[in-house]
């Protein structure tokens, strides 16, 4: 059979990986391995500043360039930053292939940080940071994070006003300059393309050079925390612990616990917080995964008066683990298989998959899921769940 997935570390150090897909359509991201966990907190907030930055334009394109020139072809552009990484993207036709590479290759090897673009920009995700605080849903998970690693976590990936307003436009510049090398970028590639081709391209657009980037000491620890709001109505509440890597065994025995026990509207927590006792809207969970760190969540949106009674439920949906037998994990494992067929039908999803491995590990680790979740054992999962609820660390936003 035909390989679909091809790998080359070219000479500038970047790291290109590729699936190769019939559909006339590509989605390529490349990712700088540099994102929030290296900021102290001073300058927290610079990494998705400077995301942002990159796209109010370059030496020869103004921001209008930059957005006309991809969506004029039918395609998206986009970026985000997170604690591991920063990572610019797009999905075009593949005939387009090159004037998308033309572009993400200028925003990062040639950005201006024009004084005045860059102070409205500073307004901008100032502007942002607001809206996220503002949120009760999406601040309490900066508040789980406070709770379960020290800083730069809990600080939020944007930072604050404070150390936005603080940041000055050369040192910013200067930073960019340091942390920007084509060295250490992953390049990950989804669709049908000359795949030498492209490679010839980064290898001449992208020079390789050494940065000064020190990992600071990651913390962790188990803490509770309930901040008082005015002017909500909901309370919002998130029990955590940390979690295995990709490119660790126990990652997939916790896949299949929460798949049995959180996922979707079947899962037992969905069952008993909200179908059986109705004391919430939202029950879900998340495992967010990077190379620096792990976390499980379950968040619940309740009301302030069931916080308490929430908790307990979940701490008993763990215990209650004990009672899974071999058809409830035989039935979670074909969920989560299922639910990586569904996903890998989208080209992007698979480019970031592919790319987080990668980062953590090798990408090819992403083929082997299937593997991995078929090995996991019902004692397995059991332990699992007893050993999460040995320190895990909560978080709540309630009305005031």
């Amino acid at each position: 059979m035909e390989s679909r997935f091809f790998r080359k570390k070219l000479k500038n150090g970047l790291r290109v990986v590729y699936e190769k897909r019939e559909l006339p359509l590509v989605s390529l991201s490349i990712t700088n391995p540099f994102g929030a966990v290296y900021e102290n907190s001073k300058i927290k907030g610079i990494a998705h500043f400077i995301e942002h930055l990159v796209f109010t334009g370059t030496k020869t394109r103004t921001h209008e360039d930059i957005s006309r020139e991809i969506e004029k072809k039918g395609g998206i552009l986009n970026a985000f930053t997170a604690q591991d990484v920063t990572s610019f993207w797009f999905k075009l036709p593949s005939e387009h292939v090159f004037a998308g590479l033309d572009i993400i290759t200028d925003i990062m090897n040639n950005p201006i940080f024009e004084e005045k673009k860059f102070e409205k920009e500073k307004k901008v995700v100032i502007e942002e940071i607001k809206m996220y605080h503002d949120m009760p849903q999406k601040h309490v998970m900066d508040q789980i994070e406070s709770n379960l690693y020290g800083k730069p976590f809990g600080e939020g990936i944007a930072g604050s006003v404070k150390t936005l307003n603080e940041l000055k436009r050369d040192f910013v510049a200067d930073y960019f300059k340091n942390v920007y090398t084509g060295e250490n970028y992953i390049v990950t590639i989804v669709g049908d393309v000359d795949f030498d081709k492209v490679c010839e391209y980064l290898e001449k657009k992208f020079i390789s050079k050494s940065r000064n980037l020190e990992l600071p000491k990651i913390e962790k620890w188990n803490k509770n925390s309930v901040e008082k709001r005015a002017g909500i109505d909901q309370a919002h509440f998130v029990l955590a612990f940390h979690a295995p890597l990709f490119t660790d065994k126990e990652y997939y025995d916790l896949a299949v616990l929460d798949a049995y026990l959180a996922r979707g509207m079947s899962s037992k927590l969905f069952l008993e917080i909200r179908e059986k006792r109705g004391l919430a809207y939202t029950v879900r969970s998340s495992l967010a995964t990077e190379k620096n760190y792990s976390y499980y969540s379950v968040y619940v949106g309740t009301t302030k008066k069931a916080v308490k009674e929430v908790h307990g439920l979940i701490v008993q949906g763990f215990k209650d683990v004990e009672k899974m037998n071999e058809k409830d994990l035989e039935e979670a494992k074909e969920m989560l298989i299922g639910l990586r067929k569904v996903s890998s039908e989208e080209s992007s999803d698979v480019m970031n998959e592919l790319m987080y491995h990668e980062l953590i590990g090798k990408a090819e680790d992403y083929y082997d899921y299937e593997n991995k979740v078929m090995n996991v054992k019902l004692e397995d999962v059991k332990r699992t769940a007893t050993n999460a609820i040995k320190k895990y660390s909560t978080a709540a936003i309630v009305p005031k």
